[in-house]
């Protein structure tokens, strides 16, 4: 990891450690605190999708299985949260690799498909399985996390240890990139053929990178479910996948501040929009519409580029 990324992840470090107390509202360190959890899931599909060249519609679904395991797991059978999370994160690389090994030797909108359908799949399941799920009405009373006697139940606690996890997530994932693995999901993404000539397995790398993402969406499902402490079906359907692609793709694909910046934007924009009422989708699809029109690099290469334009004029 080069010098630029550690002074910003040092620089975001401190900006997480400091937003707390500057905006004093409850609610709104709740919505960091979503955003923390879906940037986890958009590293993930960056990784997937920017650098291995892999597209995940059913990335929902996994994030689903980590919320729905650590959360039945801690309710149903009265399990600590914390082994719900370690079991919930081992389910979803196990499924992932049992979905993976088949799915991943597909290409294209054929991928796009297969994934799809295991997403739709497991929706089906959260809604018909509802001795454990509850069915589409879903369930609560899923107990926060506790380190000791210290509960984190309030937004702040919880918030800083989301964005911790988030920190370490970037450090690894960064270190992932530029490391002889990154090199080969580039050349994976840049051309299989090549890849191949050049000694590169590409089913096991792509397998690989697949688990790792749902690992990412696992360990997120279950940050989420311990923290809104209630789980229904219609927060993991494909419409949400397809909102994750979203925000991948807003902030720049194959770039993990971007995931972030992206997941960031699509979690913090809608709550400020909400003054406009009626008119608030409207307003929202047209700043989306705006950013992949005109930054169609995402929204971070586009700021990049416009800063730097602004240094090149006389």
């Amino acid at each position: 990891m080069g010098k630029k990324n550690l002074y910003s992840l040092a620089a975001l470090a401190g900006v997480v450690l400091i937003l707390p107390p500057i905006i004093g509202n409850p609610y709104y360190i709740g919505v960091l605190v979503f955003v923390g959890i879906y940037s986890l899931i958009t590293i993930g599909l960056s990784l997937l999708i920017g650098y291995a060249g892999q597209i995940s519609l059913g990335h929902a679904a996994f994030f689903g299985l980590g919320a729905y395991t650590s959360g039945i797991l801690s309710t149903r059978f009265g399990l600590s949260p914390w082994l719900g999370v370690v079991a919930a994160v081992f389910l979803t690389c196990g499924v992932a690799f049992i979905i993976g090994f088949p799915v991943l030797k597909l290409k294209g909108h054929y991928l796009a498909m297969a994934t799809l359908a295991f997403g739709e799949i497991i929706y089906i399941v959260f809604n018909q399985w509802a001795e454990y799920t509850g069915g589409p009405s879903g369930f609560g009373g899923i107990p926060n996390f506790s380190l000791g006697s210290i509960s984190l139940e309030s937004d702040t606690g919880y918030y800083y240890f989301v964005w911790g996890i988030v920190l370490l997530i970037i450090f690894l994932s960064l270190n992932l990139i530029h490391s002889r693995v990154g090199r080969a999901l580039r050349a994976i993404n840049e051309g299989e053929l090549a890849a191949a000539c050049m000694g590169v397995d590409i089913s096991r790398y792509k397998l690989k990178i697949f688990v790792l993402s749902a690992f990412f969406a696992g360990l997120a499902g279950s940050l989420y479910a311990h923290f809104v402490t209630f789980i229904s079906p219609g927060t993991f359907s494909v419409m949400f996948s397809i909102v994750l692609l979203t925000m991948v793709a807003i902030g720049g694909i194959a770039n993990i501040w971007g995931a972030i910046m992206g997941a960031a934007l699509l979690t913090v924009l809608p709550e400020y929009l909400r003054v406009f009422r009626d008119y608030d989708i409207l307003i929202y699809g047209s700043v989306l519409l705006f950013i992949m029109i005109f930054l169609p690099d995402g929204l971070l290469i586009g700021i990049f580029h416009l800063f730097r334009r602004k240094e090149n004029l006389p």
